[in-house]
């Protein structure tokens, strides 16, 4: 992001469902190509996830350009969608978002913040990597799929 760039996080209400579900479904298109099938983010009921996970929206200069959906597990924070609208990509707003989680599972009491991905994303798992992440196991799913958890230990300070 520039300098001078003007973001703002908001948690979701249950009337951004629509908006959630057509920026999941803008980035996550690319992939469809590389494993043959809809992610399944882009099928999610984000009419009822909005009201069982927490929804942080980034808006960029007034558009919505990302979000982050975390689930509290009990233990630890799962970052379960990290979506930046494709316009939007390559400028840091995806690590803006994971920083945001890793914050939120600290103010939780939380050490541990977890995540997955298709194996065949490698640029995200190179990606989370980068940030820190590290690969706990591959599983997989279906025979055509393999998911890759992964986690990441905090530090006490962000």
């Amino acid at each position: 992001m520039a300098p001078s760039d003007v973001f703002e996080l908001r948690l979701a209400q249950a009337g951004d469902a629509a908006a959630i579900r057509t920026l999941t479904r803008q980035a996550y298109a690319k992939w469809v190509p590389i494993i043959g099938r809809e992610p399944l983010p882009m099928g999610a009921d984000y009419e009822a996830a909005v009201w069982q996970h927490r929804f942080d929206l980034l808006y960029l200069h007034d558009a919505l350009a990302g979000l982050i959906e975390t689930i509290d597990e009990g233990d630890g924070l799962l970052i379960e969608n990290v979506a930046v609208a494709p316009d939007f990509q390559r400028r840091g707003l995806g690590a803006r978002l994971v920083s945001h989680a890793e914050n939120i599972a600290r103010a939780l009491g939380y050490s541990l913040i977890r995540l997955y991905t298709n194996e065949r994303f490698a640029e995200n798992i190179v990606f989370y990597q980068r940030l820190g992440f590290k690969i706990d196991s591959r599983t997989d799913v279906g025979g055509a799929t393999v998911r890759v958890d992964m986690s990441k230990l905090l530090a006490n300070e962000p």
